[in-house]
């Protein structure tokens, strides 16, 4: 049974009803009481919370007309600020995919018209990916729908426990190394920048159609 600090520093049980996490690591427990299971159980609720979180997300952002691949380009786009563009050098990388895998989703995007690929002025086989009008206010939209099914994730917890939560998380994320493969977050952009969790900047405008249109 999952258990709670009492203020005189004694475990006492938790107010919240065992779950399947719980059965698994009693399981454990008999079967192996060698085993210190903190861990597994910790981790264990953490990967069913992603995977959890992830089919929201995904019915979040389904009326926009894109997916989580779809998201992912445009939001790293979006966060890196006017004129919303970036190599598709810098898009494979900065969602470890291969070149093949990334014109696969900007091909997709291009047809719907969200993005559309520029020649690189420096580069006679580069190419510029930039978000157009209609991607923009796609993005924007999208953002804002997925932050509030997160919102909602955590809602009944009270802000000061979510932001001990997310601290607790940092922590753990940067003792088991996280920060040294973070290119999920996008290409290096200023500070300034903000990750996909965060409500968008709705006052920047919106980017122009390259040749004015």
């Amino acid at each position: 049974m999952a258990r709670d600090e009492a203020s005189d520093g004694r475990a006492e049980p938790s107010v919240n009803p065992a779950d399947r996490v719980d059965r698994i690591v009693e399981q454990w427990a008999r079967e192996r009481p060698d085993l210190e299971t903190t861990a597994m159980a910790v981790f264990g609720r953490i990967f069913r919370l992603a995977r959890l979180a992830g089919e929201r997300m995904e019915q979040a952002y389904a009326p926009f007309g894109i997916g989580r691949p779809e998201f992912d380009v445009l939001a790293t786009l979006r966060r890196s600020g006017e004129p919303y563009q970036l190599s598709a050098g810098e898009l494979a990388a900065s969602m470890m995919l291969s070149t093949g895998g990334t014109t696969a989703r900007l091909d997709r995007l291009e047809k719907a018209d969200l993005i559309q690929r520029l020649p690189s002025p420096t580069d006679r086989r580069g190419v510029l990916v930039r978000l157009t009008p209609q991607g923009f206010d796609v993005i924007d939209q999208a953002v804002g729908a997925g932050l509030a099914v997160q919102q909602r994730m955590l809602g009944h917890l009270p802000e000061e426990a979510q932001h001990r939560l997310n601290d607790l998380l940092r922590e753990v994320f940067a003792g088991a190394g996280g920060d040294a493969d973070v290119r999920w977050l996008g290409p290096d952009l200023p500070v300034r920048v903000e990750w996909e969790g965060h409500a968008s900047d709705t006052t920047k405008r919106r980017p122009r159609r390259a040749g004015g249109k």
